[in-house]
């Protein structure tokens, strides 16, 4: 079964974010959530449309970013 479009962007999401969180790299809220928006919707329009596949790249993508651990905000 073919998850919606939608759908699969939510699910994309929250993986990502779940384990961003989980590890404690979770930064400025409206940041990574635009960040790993972007990241997934431009994947989706390469053709991928894999939930998990989504979810590690953006993941990838946002702790390559050189000051990603800047934005963490702690306590």
């Amino acid at each position: 079964m073919t998850e919606s479009l939608p759908t699969l962007i939510e699910n994309s999401l929250q993986i990502a974010w779940d384990y961003l969180e989980g590890i404690g790299e979770l930064a400025d809220q409206q940041q990574t959530a635009e960040f790993l928006l972007r990241n997934v919707q431009s994947q989706m329009l390469k053709g991928e449309r894999r939930a998990l596949m989504l979810s590690n790249r953006a993941i990838e993508s946002y702790r390559k970013q050189p000051n990603h651990l800047q934005l963490v905000r702690w306590g």
